[in-house]
């Protein structure tokens, strides 16, 4: 049995055992102002193991089970398991940055690891077909990516459009598994640079909104 259906099976296993709403959920989810005030950091991981509902822990697991593969043959199982948990921990550390001021925020889900899974395996197959909902031809990955990217940022520069998904957690994810592959391959990241580039603007933006015009929270 390889590292992706252990991590499949545990993560499966832990949202079953702990349902959206029972005792155990409210103690181990993502939450600002448990994170902040009462310094239970471990919530940054366990969230990742809890998930609102069986359809949403099935499109996680399912994007996982997809793009696994490919980061196993480009990083080894070691690399996988560096950036799944890394794109966890990161994607959620980002959004304590973006909501430390909202100590009501909290968040679910593993979809900070899947993206950066999915991400770093873009950066090594920017042309990666990428099936989306109902549309019956597949779209580049670096397309994908450019959309993806923009449609989390403009939601996070603007609240007030609520589609209650963890934007900062997937951006923050995504990063991770990007910029882990970028480093531990740095020869098809340099022939991939362009794509990566088209792919990394709604970021270059981001950054700029975060970091210069201070607009977080």
């Amino acid at each position: 049995m390889n590292i992706l259906i252990i991590v499949i099976i545990i993560t499966a296993i832990i949202s079953f055992m702990v349902p959206n709403g029972s005792s155990n959920f409210e103690k181990y989810k993502f939450s600002v102002g448990a994170i902040l005030q009462r310094k239970e950091y471990i919530r940054l991981l366990t969230a990742g193991f809890l998930h609102a509902d069986i359809m949403h822990l099935a499109f996680n697991m399912l994007t996982l089970y997809f793009f696994g593969p490919v980061v196993i043959q480009g990083f080894g199982n070691i690399g996988f398991v560096i950036i799944y948990f890394g794109s966890i921990l990161l994607g959620n550390i980002f959004s304590l940055f973006v909501y430390q001021k909202q100590p009501w925020y909290s968040a679910i889900g593993a979809s900070g690891g899947v993206s950066g899974i999915l991400f770093s395996a873009i950066a090594l197959y920017p042309s990666i077909g990428i099936y989306f909902f109902f549309i019956p031809i597949p779209i580049p990955g670096y397309i994908f990516g450019l959309v993806y990217f923009g449609y989390s940022v403009y939601m996070m520069l603007n609240p007030r459009q609520h589609d209650n998904i963890g934007h900062a957690a997937h951006l923050g994810g995504a990063f991770f598994g990007l910029v882990y592959a970028v480093a531990n391959q740095p020869e098809a990241a340099m022939s991939n640079s362009l794509y990566i580039g088209i792919m990394a603007l709604p970021l270059i933006y981001l950054s700029y909104e975060i970091f210069v015009r201070k607009r977080i929270g």
